[in-house]
């Protein structure tokens, strides 16, 4: 069985994963908390219960967050002693943003999945740490990529996850319309990200903006 401890603040979204888990069959809940400290206390030496293979951590949360929980279980548990007994931190959070991606994996945590992942793919990523992988979600894994290329290069332009996701929609032929509906945002939030690409990549129109993006390594 893989134990797995939920962290996350907002109780209906906290109450669904824990059903979607208690679904399967290798898989026990062997607690819930709500936030950081929380999280730390059930995991403390004279917590009660068997303790958690792999915690599943949200990042912003009220009080500590997920990566200063993260950090404080990882280093809790450094050394040989308690290498063995050591739970994985598996981020599952809805955040894109690359500070909090970097801050994350810096911390010590084994993984990071989006909310906005299917279920399988959440249920996959917990039995894959629970064995010592690494699981990041393929868009995790592409700002880590151009974070590494921005570390190599600083003068390399760089889109955000949100203007990355609507210029690829480009590239697939989606009008404004249409990728705002795709995005449920709105038509003129859609034109504001690509005006910002535009200016990024110094273009004046979508087509040169997607060439000039494959050509940096911007694009998937």
């Amino acid at each position: 069985m893989i134990r797995v401890l939920v962290v996350d603040d907002h109780p209906i979204v906290r109450s669904g994963i824990v059903g979607l888990l208690d679904t399967e069959p290798d898989f026990e809940i062997v607690g819930e908390a709500d936030s950081g400290e929380a999280a730390l206390e059930l995991l403390g030496g004279d917590a009660p219960g068997p303790a958690p293979d792999v915690v599943l951590m949200d990042l912003r949360m009220p009080g500590m967050g997920g990566v200063e929980a993260t950090q404080r279980i990882v280093h809790a548990h450094e050394g040989a002693a308690g290498a063995a007994a050591a739970p994985r931190v598996l981020v599952f959070t809805t955040y894109e943003d690359d500070e909090l991606i970097l801050a994350a994996i810096e911390a010590g945590a084994s993984g990071y999945l989006l909310k906005a992942a299917p279920a399988e793919h959440l249920t996959a990523g917990i039995r894959a740490v629970a064995t010592g992988q690494t699981v990041l979600a393929p868009s995790i894994a592409a700002q880590l990529t151009r974070a590494a290329v921005r570390a190599a290069d600083p003068e390399q332009p760089t889109l955000t996850a949100r203007e990355t996701e609507i210029l690829a929609l480009v590239a697939e032929g989606l009008s404004n319309p249409e990728i705002a509906a795709s995005l449920f945002i709105g038509e003129s939030t859609v034109k504001t990200h690509l005006l910002h690409v535009f200016a990024k990549l110094e273009v004046s129109d979508r087509t040169r903006a997607v060439i000039r993006a494959l050509e940096l390594g911007l694009l998937p």
